[in-house]
């Protein structure tokens, strides 16, 4: 860095730039991965689950990319629009300042019916010259991407998939049959644009210059509109502001469905096995997300995850599978793609094999989410009733099941967190049914449940010699996870306090906590992990210590104030899959149960800082 500028010369000799260094842009639908030097790595067509037409974040040489950036040696300076996900990078040359906007176009009725990528380029100083270059990829090798001028509009076929540029004030440009390029060459007050606009097994709309200026305005306005509705105040305002926008870039539209993150096979460690895709929509997120969103006032968000989940439920035959399609459908399988990977990280996976897995805190999760969505005013109809009085008693014969927990392990353990996630949804299931919301002809049996499934996790659970929650029933390892108990209800005071000691000992790592004990040896510390032991402590009554600790964990994020999945406790650099849901999502809702301590406390402390709202 140079007085708070970054030099354009990120990337590692193979053409790979850090993961900090992606900003991401979103429409509702689909989401592109922006490098600091201006390059597009990432952009699946047309949602975010499909195959990506540009990957160069996977395979720099031949995964196609779309990049605009200064000629010679120049800096940059970014930041997104207040209250939107519009970037605006400023390029510093010796001969100029040019301004370069990024933005997935929405329209006057909301979502675009095609896709649309627009970039504009803007002198605020001397002069400034910018090339760019175009480069469909295969889309994981489904394709053979062409390129071939039509009316003087340059269109890519790659497979199913039309992509049409459109420039404005750029020049002429040269288009080959696997690429398109172009130089822009602007002196003060002149601006320029360069904008793809891709469909999907449809014909393309090739829109005139002027109407995709007035949409990148429009798109900016409307991000704000949306904002502009969260509550205001609170001293992590700015990174509260940013989770949300972040996980509304993550949200689909079409269903409602949240995804875990925009990319796939991003690796926890870099040459690792651990690649995963998580461009799908899992139960417990949802739990988090609704919790997030009803603490922000998000009630159309709230309404449409809830929607969604009840419908892919219902649609999986009444079922609680760990995660669904970003459509609500029960996944296929997995597949390796024969590509690089990140920085030769492999394999690259389409596809998640946790999908059959047997994992206990679902329940808990699904039933948490409907207790705190009854909570907020909705009244639950016959048919979601049934459903969910099925479902604890399907809980009440499951919970003595060995499963996967919630990270997905092979090893089939009596994992502490699942078991709480048992007794969450027995719990919940009798609130809402003294409540008038489920029938009550079975609340006797659940009520007896949770007390048996209480008194199982405090005698087999619980480690004297530890102090502490364990991983699962008669182990000495820990579990960050189980933090989470504080959150549900399930553990306070002393047993609380003495879990989060155990963490604090023996998973952290500074602000950093890992995921449960061994994996300081495997892979990264797990970012959400650390927001979770900030609400444990507030849960706690610690809230000087969760402040304290929630700045550390704020200041994880890339200068952008995003999160991915994991991060390196000794050089701060990020890893995993980005932007990573869930990790925004316990960023947020820290910040909330800091702010709901503070208020059981009584007038807020300077150190605490103001309300959030």
């Amino acid at each position: 860095m140079l007085n708070g500028l970054a030099v354009l010369s990120g990337r590692d000799a193979l053409g790979y730039a850090p993961i900090a260094d992606y900003a991401v842009l979103g429409d509702g639908r689909t989401v592109a991965l922006v490098a600091r030097d201006g390059r597009v790595d990432w952009w699946p067509v047309p949602a975010i689950d499909a195959p990506p037409i540009f990957a160069a974040l996977m395979e720099p040489d031949g995964g196609g990319y779309f990049c605009l950036q200064p000629e010679g040696e120049a800096t940059s300076e970014r930041r997104y629009l207040p209250g939107t996900n519009v970037l605006e990078t400023t390029y510093s040359t010796g001969s100029g300042t040019a301004l370069v906007t990024d933005a997935l176009n929405s329209g006057a009725a909301g979502r675009l019916p095609w896709t649309e990528l627009a970039r504009q380029v803007e002198c605020t100083a001397g002069e400034v010259a910018l090339t760019w270059r175009m480069v469909p990829g295969d889309r994981f090798r489904q394709a053979s991407p062409f390129v071939r001028a039509h009316h003087g509009v340059p269109v890519a076929r790659v497979g199913d998939q039309m992509l049409a540029v459109v420039t404005d004030n750029t020049g002429p440009s040269e288009t080959g049959p696997d690429a398109v390029s172009g130089q822009v060459r602007l002196r003060k007050g002149e601006r320029a644009l360069i904008c793809l606009v891709a469909t999907d097994n449809e014909p393309v709309y090739v829109p005139g210059p002027p109407s995709v200026y007035d949409r990148l305005a429009a798109t900016a306005a409307s991000w704000r509109d949306w904002s502009s509705h969260l509550p205001a105040g609170g001293r992590w305002e700015r990174a509260v502001e940013r989770s949300a926008l972040a996980l509304k870039s993550l949200l689909y539209e079409p269903s409602g469905a949240i995804a875990a993150a925009a990319t796939t096979s991003l690796p926890e460690r870099v040459g690792g096995n651990k690649n995963y895709d998580y461009r799908y929509a899992w139960i417990r997120d949802s739990s988090f997300t609704l919790d997030a969103f009803m603490n922000l006032g998000l009630h159309e968000e709230v309404h449409a995850a809830v929607s969604w989940i009840l419908s892919a439920v219902r649609t999986s035959g009444g079922r609680l599978h760990v995660f669904y399609t970003m459509g609500g459908q029960v996944p296929v399988g997995e597949a390796e793609i024969d590509v690089p990977g990140y920085r030769d990280s492999r394999p690259v996976r389409a596809g998640n094999s946790a999908r059959g897995q047997t994992q206990l805190g679902v329940y808990g999760d699904f039933f948490d989410m409907m207790a705190k969505y009854a909570a907020g005013g909705h009244v639950l109809d016959d048919n979601t009733s049934r459903l969910m009085s099925d479902l604890a008693d399907e809980c009440c014969n499951a919970w003595q099941q060995k499963d996967s927990g919630m990270w997905e392990l092979p090893d089939l353990q009596h994992y502490t967190i699942s078991k709480i996630g048992c007794w969450v949804a027995l719990d919940r299931a009798c609130r809402l049914a003294e409540a008038g919301q489920l029938p009550r002809r079975n609340i006797e049996r659940w009520r007896h449940e949770a007390d048996t499934v209480r008194a199982w996790v405090d005698e087999r659970c619980w480690s004297p010699a530890m102090g502490a929650y364990t991983f699962y029933a008669g182990s000495e390892k820990l579990d960050a996870a189980v933090l989470l108990a504080g959150r549900t209800g399930f553990a306070e005071g002393e047993r609380l306090a003495g879990t989060i000691e155990a963490v604090v000992r023996h998973l952290s790592k500074g602000p950093a906590v890992y995921r449960y004990s061994g994996m300081d040896e495997e892979e990264n510390a797990f970012v959400a992990c650390s927001f979770w032991l900030v609400s444990a402590m507030a849960h706690n009554g610690q809230v000087e210590r969760a402040c304290r600790l929630m700045d550390e964990a704020v200041a994880m994020a890339n200068d952008l104030g995003l999160l991915s999945e994991q991060v390196s406790p000794t050089t701060g650099e990020l890893f995993g899959n980005v932007p990573q849901g869930l990790s925004h999502l316990a960023l947020i809702n820290a910040a909330h149960a800091i702010e709901r301590a503070q208020l059981r406390r009584g007038p807020l402390t300077k150190a605490a800082g103001a309300r959030l709202g």
